[in-house]
């Protein structure tokens, strides 16, 4: 019997703290789930209008000059022209992502772009040269392009995520208020 009170007791009194933690882990998760829409378009922002500067046209070459995926490319358009596109594809990419606010059908569609693209700048880590640091072998990667390649991980799942959530609210409906926790 005392057994019953003590377990009683202590159901009592972590009770209170549980549901704070509850209420403060929701409120954060709320607002990790606005700041990965806002991050992904500030992101989309700037490195899109970086693609407008003859500095991150040539930066490109060597990712896009290597790669069977993108190297074609150069062969249709110049080097300051894909990347001036690539900006302008960039830039709705994030314009699309913001929409989450007010329309999770624009969100998912730029979720998925943004997706898709990440997908393919990580096909880049297979095709440059330099990616991995000889000094140090496999698994070492260089900063520019191997660590640099690397964070687009990081930023496909949060486009996956992105993308999940947008579908989500589309299926409850709930961008209608905005609501970014549905």
């Amino acid at each position: 019997m005392s057994r019953d009170t003590n377990s009683s007791i202590n159901t009592r009194a972590v009770l209170p703290r549980s549901q704070s933690a509850e209420v403060l882990s929701a409120r954060l998760e709320a607002v990790g789930v606005k700041s990965i829409f806002i991050a992904l378009a500030v992101i989309y922002f700037w490195f899109g209008g970086m693609k407008f500067t003859s500095y991150e046209a040539q930066g490109l070459v060597p990712l896009v000059s290597n790669s069977p995926v993108l190297g074609w490319l150069y062969g249709i358009f110049s080097v300051r022209t894909f990347s001036s596109l690539l900006g302008v594809l960039e830039i709705s990419i994030g314009v699309l992502i913001l929409a989450r606010f007010l329309s999770p059908k624009l969100s998912a569609l730029g979720a998925f772009l943004s997706a898709g693209l990440f997908v393919i700048t990580l096909t880049l880590m297979a095709s440059t040269p330099g990616v991995f640091e000889p000094s140090i072998g496999f698994p070492g990667l260089s900063v520019m392009p191997g660590q640099f390649l690397l964070k687009d991980f990081g930023l496909l799942a949060a486009s996956v995520f992105a993308f999940g959530n947008s579908l989500k609210a589309i299926a409850t409906g709930s961008a209608i208020r905005g609501d970014l926790n549905n």
